[in-house]
This record gives structure tokens, C-alpha cells and sequence, in this order.
């Protein structure tokens, strides 16, 4: 039986996929399926995750179409080949940069943005040039569904193909031979895409997560701070890769950074969050009961609430966190947030430095230096001063991870280039043929290459 990924690739090897104006044409396809179908897409995000019609539209919707139309807008810029240098010895020469696609990719998307973190790392293989097959997640079963039926209705089926389902499926899809494979998740799982690669050399992209800690300095604006931080944390109830997981806060201002937390709460989601149509719910009962069991950590102060039935965990805030606690060493994933006294920024850096490198790092400060200092001594996937997320919302700044929090960057031109090779060429002309680049190699020319070379 011919593989999905063979389907696709003898498609791909008649040049399908190569001509600017199908890439174009596929891109606008892209654009259209959301738009026209954004109340779907939208019933689908609640149904899964409780996801308010506001933030849907934001994170899974309008995020894509930005992304997907700088993709447009660029796409004969970022696919023209690149003029480089030519050294003495080559010459006569001239030299580029072709970009040309990889071939056939594989993307495995998550659950906690299913349309967006499918949809923008395909969008950028296909401007490439590349065949894809998308892999969403099957825990938001309703967003699979919608997106299994509209894929082939949109997108050129002969070279673009959705395979929906669990474990069996994408181990499958892992046995087959594809060019790149473009995985969003958690360590566990992308060593095994990894190791899945390993057979055919593939290369990867992993975009996964951990512990992304926030720096509360002394001279922050704690009410801006604390309204960014809740931003950040509460969005999609606590269910993004780079929400804020932990606050190092310096012990001076805690009181008055949880104060304001906890008027930022009630301001975004009233007296009563559970009746707030503006928060999220998680997104199944396995991971309902994991992110309850974390609360045992630490006090809450602010929040703590839960309803298994609905799957709600309410805003909550966690003071007297044991270090050795789970909710320490684990990505939270969820709507608590775990407040840590230090004495220093120092203290805050160390604890940093001490552990796998974040996805993303914030920090929040009225003093430059600070900001410089923690930038410079730390390392991160990602880095917002005085905010949290929005370096994510920049397509001029590729977003990956490094060491665990994966390997990798996508985004606007990045997201291009990451599925594709420059391929070096080097053209020589005829007209000149000097001997002395042949042998015999004797004393004169031994003399002119030593300064030449």
C-alpha cells in the first residue's frame, strides 16, 4: 500500500508545488477557508476548549490570516535567489543563493492552539515550495473534524493531505520518509519524533515548552506588570507553551505584585471567573485532574477553585511554593501560578541559569540595566521585557526554543527558510582561463598563491 507521504511525493517530484503563482493560490486558499468559515472554527475552539469566541478569533483566526498574508505579500521576495560574494580564487565567477523546498514535510500539531500552531508552520512550508501532511491533534477532536473536511476542499489534495487520529496514526506517519518533520509539543513526545527521524536523517524542528519564568525587579510598575503577567498566564485558561509558568518576585514588592494580581483577575474576569465568558476551560479531564493535583505545592491566596464537571480551574494564585514541589519541576500547562520570593535579581538569575533553558523568559523592570544584565546572563528561546507572549507576535523575530525547550525557529521569513535549502551555486565564465590555476605547481606560483590566498 503507497504511503501517504509517497502519494504526495510523486505529485511533488512533477513540480506541483514549485511555481510561485500555486503557492500563492494555495496561501489565498488558506485565507479563505478561515474567513469563511470562522464561526465554524470558532464553535469548534469552545467545543474543545472552552475558548472564548474573542480570544478564537485572536490566537487561532486573525493570527493566522496576519501570517498567512505577510507570507503573500513577501513570497516572490523571500524566494528570490540571494547574490554572495565570490573570493579570487573562484573567479572569473558569480555567486547565489537558490531557495528551493525540501521535498515532502510532516507537521504534528498540538491541542492548546489547534488551528493556529497547524496552520502557520504548514502556511510556511508551502510558500517554500513543499508538499505537506498535516497532523492536528486528535484531544480536540471537534477542530480535527472541521479541519478534516475543509482541508481537501480548499488546499490542491494531490500534493497538501490531512491525516486525523491518535497514537497509531502518527506513529505510522513516524515510520514514513518524509523531508523535514515539524513537531509542537512536549519533550517526551519530540524524542520520540526525533528518534523517529533518525532512520531516513531527517531533519527536525521541535517547538516544545518547560518552565518559562517571569522577573518581578524591585522598580517594575507592579500594576502594569501584574496586568501583562495575568494576561499572559490566564490566556486560554494557562494553556500555552510560552504563558508565564513561574514568578520570581523580589521579596520588597510581593505583597503589593500580589495585590495586583489580584485586582487584574477580578478586572478580566469578574467577582466570579467561572461565569466569565472571557475564560477558558482545560481541555480534557486527564489533564484537568493533572494540573488539580499540582495546587497541592503551594497556598492559594487568590483563586483555587475547581469544577470537574465543567473542567474549570479558576485563576489562581500560589504563595509558600516548596522548591522540591511538583508544580516546581514540571510545565504547569494550566491556570496556577507560583509566586517565589528572592532577595535579588541575582538570586532570580542563578535560579535560572540552574535549571533547562526556558522556552521564554520575562522581565519586568524600570531599570535598563537590569533588563540588559538578565538578557546577557541568561539563556531563553524567546525573551519580552515588561511583557509576556508578544515577542511570539512578531514575524520579524523567529520563535523556537534551545536546548530542551526545542531546537528550531518559525515565524515570517524564518518560517520560509526552515523548509527550504539554500542551495550554493557558484557560475564560472569562459572567457578567461588563467594557466595559473594548474599544474605545474612551480616556484612562481607557489609564491603568488601565498599572496593571494
Amino acid at each position: 500500500m503507497t504511503s501517504v507521504a509517497e502519494t504526495l511525493r510523486n505529485s511533488y517530484n512533477k513540480g506541483v508545488t514549485r511555481p510561485l503563482p500555486w503557492r500563492k493560490h494555495q496561501l489565498e486558499q488558506m485565507v479563505k477557508m478561515l474567513e469563511e468559515n470562522e464561526s465554524a472554527f470558532l464553535d469548534a475552539l469552545a467545543a474543545d476548549l472552552g475558548k472564548p469566541r474573542v480570544e478564537g478569533f485572536i490566537t487561532d483566526i486573525a493570527f493566522v490570516t496576519s501570517e498567512v498574508k505577510s507570507m503573500i505579500k513577501n513570497l516572490k521576495k523571500w524566494n528570490k535567489p540571494e547574490r554572495v560574494g565570490t573570493p579570487l580564487v573562484a573567479m572569473p565567477g558569480k555567486s547565489r543563493l537558490i531557495p528551493e523546498p525540501v521535498g515532502v514535510v510532516l507537521v504534528i500539531a498540538p491541542w492548546n492552539y489547534p488551528v493556529h500552531l497547524l496552520l502557520v508552520p504548514v502556511a510556511g512550508a508551502i510558500a517554500a515550495g513543499n508538499a505537506v501532511v498535516m497532523k492536528p491533534s486528535e484531544v480536540t477532536t471537534n477542530t480535527s473534524s472541521l479541519l478534516a473536511s475543509l482541508v481537501p476542499k480548499y488546499l490542491d489534495s494531490s500534493v497538501i493531505a490531512l491525516v486525523e487520529g491518535g497514537v497509531p496514526e502518527t506513529t505510522d506517519l513516524l515510520e514514513q520518509h518524509f523531508d523535514h518533520i515539524f513537531y509542537t509539543g512536549n519533550g517526551t513526545v519530540g524524542r520520540i519524533v526525533m528518534a523517529a527521524a533518525v532512520k531516513n536523517l531527517t531533519p527536525v524542528t521541535l517547538e516544545l515548552g518547560g518552565k518559562s519564568p517571569v522577573i518581578i525587579d524591585a522598580s517594575a510598575n507592579l500594576r502594569v506588570a501584574a496586568r501583562r503577567v495575568a494576561w499572559g498566564k490566564w490566556l486560554n485558561a494557562g494553556q500555552t507553551c510560552i504563558a508565564p509558568d513561574y514568578v520570581m518576585v523580589n521579596s520588597s514588592v510581593r505583597d503589593g505584585f500580589v495585590d495586583e494580581l489580584g485586582k487584574a483577575i477580578t478586572e478580566f474576569f469578574g467577582e466570579e471567573p467561572k461565569e466569565s465568558e472571557s475564560y477558558g476551560r482545560i481541555v480534557s479531564p486527564n489533564h484537568f485532574a493533572r494540573v488539580s493535583a499540582l495546587m497541592e505545592g503551594g497556598t492559594a491566596v487568590i483563586g483555587g477553585e475547581t469544577d470537574a464537571a465543567t473542567r474549570y480551574i479558576a485563576p489562581t494564585v500560589l504563595l509558600d511554593v516548596h522548591p522540591d514541589a511538583q508544580i516546581m519541576k514540571e510545565e504547569i500547562f494550566g491556570p496556577l501560578l507560583p509566586i517565589v520570593d528572592v532577595a535579588s535579581t541575582d538570586e532570580a538569575i542563578a535560579h535560572i541559569n540552574a535549571n533547562p533553558h526556558p522556552l521564554a523568559l520575562y522581565v519586568f523592570t524600570g531599570d535598563k540595566r537590569v533588563a540588559a544584565d538578565v538578557i546577557d546572563r541568561t539563556t531563553a528561546g524567546g525573551v519580552t521585557v515588561n511583557g509576556t507572549i508578544m515577542h511570539f507576535s512578531n514575524p520579524n523575530l523567529p520563535f523556537g526554543g534551545i536546548g530542551e525547550s526545542g531546537m528550531g525557529g518559525y515565524h515570517g521569513k524564518s518560517g520560509v527558510r526552515l523548509f527550504q535549502h539554500m542551495k550554493p551555486v557558484l557560475t564560472r565564465g569562459t572567457k578567461m582561463d588563467p594557466s595559473i590555476a594548474y599544474p605545474p605547481y612551480t616556484d612562481r606560483k607557489a609564491k603568488i598563491f601565498r599572496k593571494v590566498l
